[in-house]
């Protein structure tokens, strides 16, 4: 058996993201081409480490720490191109999606 290595980019590039009705991502926008979720997206939170940027915040603002992050898998609009893995993130207080980094499968 031979063992792979798959190669990931690190970006933190702002990506464009479409949303069904439920709330998951159907596609990203990413360097001008348009990316086809194709498998279910992973969906969790993480706490931002806000001693370490010294964000401040105003007052009532809500939620500062959780950082929300999509896994998904995407190809190119509706080919059968292959497979590639795009993990986004949203900081706190932001309404901007940033395209954390690329894994090729």
């Amino acid at each position: 058996m031979t063992a792979t290595v798959s190669e990931t980019t690190t970006l933190n590039a702002p990506v464009d993201v479409r949303f069904t009705p439920a709330g998951t991502p159907l596609a990203v926008r990413y360097d001008g081409r348009v990316w086809a979720v194709a498998a279910d997206p992973v969906h969790w939170f993480a706490r931002d480490s806000w001693w370490d940027t010294r964000r401040t915040a105003p007052v009532g603002a809500g939620n500062v720490v959780d950082v929300e992050h999509w896994r998904v898998q995407v190809r190119l609009g509706s080919s059968a191109s292959a497979l590639r893995t795009f993990e986004l993130r949203r900081d706190p207080l932001s309404k901007q999606w940033l395209l954390q980094s690329i894994t090729d499968n």
